[in-house]
């Protein structure tokens, strides 16, 4: 059996869930499951006056490939970029196959290395490496955690655009209504996909907007509990209440308004015999300074 490739779930729908925790009931729990799922990762003194001073900062998910008792890696790296000067965020997919210096072990590798070299800390410094900005804030998900949350939601809407078939489920072009079982497998298919993992890519990128879309248009109490449950279960991040709450409330406009960024590039079998991607270097700094720009 192939190993499933795990998506992560965003932030975003966190922070925008907690825009309904005012108090109460509703306040505390949201406030007891982010102190159960956080790990001592710590944020620079940067990053959190920008938040503070509601400047722009970025984000990092990770969609993690753990089995028990193993570190893992992050078969999925998204970084989210957030500036309420525009009130606009930018979302960009790393290729899992990029080819990059892992900051903290020395080495030049396939980036969803770095997460099992040395876990969130070693991704969070390689990715801000890469892409040259200041990420400081993450969240990671497992592959349960996908299935629970798109259930918890009661499934989401998707555009898809190619038909295809995977594990022997149908999925044809156009809009589709999908279970979690569902969601994870469009999400993860690529090789009948002529974009290959780009198109998986933008699968993902549609998972993650549908799951944060409805996480805010149809609120209750059943809800609520479900997906917080999801969460407490299976999400691992750095970001405290405090912050999460800011972002919710302060960067709302910014949250909903998501422009995707991509880099140009190209792989192959190399003389390890294993295959690499590379960015172009055009893409990599374009990429790069639209990214800086909205921290500014």
């Amino acid at each position: 059996m192939k190993k499933w490739k795990w998506i992560v779930l965003t932030l975003t729908g966190i922070c925008l869930l907690l825009l309904f925790s005012s108090g109460g009931y509703v306040y505390h729990k949201a406030s007891q499951t982010l102190k159960e799922v956080q790990v001592p990762v710590k944020a620079s003194v940067e990053t959190e006056k920008a938040v503070e001073q509601k400047k722009g900062f970025s984000f990092l998910l990770l969609g993690v490939d753990q089995r028990k008792n193993e570190t893992g890696r992050s078969d999925t790296i998204i970084v989210v970029t957030i500036d309420p000067k525009t009130n606009t965020s930018q979302m960009i997919s790393i290729p899992r196959d990029l080819k990059t210096d892992i900051i903290g072990n020395g080495s030049n590798d396939k980036i969803n290395h770095a997460y099992a070299f040395g876990g969130p800390q070693m991704a969070l410094d390689t990715v801000s490496h890469l892409l040259k900005i200041q990420i400081d804030y993450f969240a990671e998900i497992n592959l349960a955690g996908f299935t629970d949350l798109v259930n918890a939601v009661d499934g989401v809407r998707v555009k898809n655009d190619i038909n295809f078939s995977y594990y022997e489920m149908q999925f044809p072009k156009g809009e589709l209504l999908l279970n979690g079982k569902e969601a994870l497998a469009y999400a993860r298919m690529r090789h009948d996909d002529p974009r290959g993992d780009f198109g998986r890519q933008i699968r993902q990128r549609q998972v993650v907007q549908a799951v944060a879309d409805k996480m805010t248009e149809d609120f209750s109490i059943r809800r609520f509990n479900a997906i917080l449950d999801a969460l407490g279960k299976n999400v691992k991040t750095n970001v405290p209440f405090s912050v999460a709450r800011t972002v919710a409330t302060d960067y709302r406009d910014a949250l909903r308004n998501v422009k995707t960024l991509s880099l140009d590039g190209s792989g192959g079998i190399e003389s390890d015999g294993i295959y690499y991607w590379h960015p172009t270097d055009k893409s990599l700094k374009e990429v790069q300074a639209q990214l800086q720009e909205a921290l500014k």
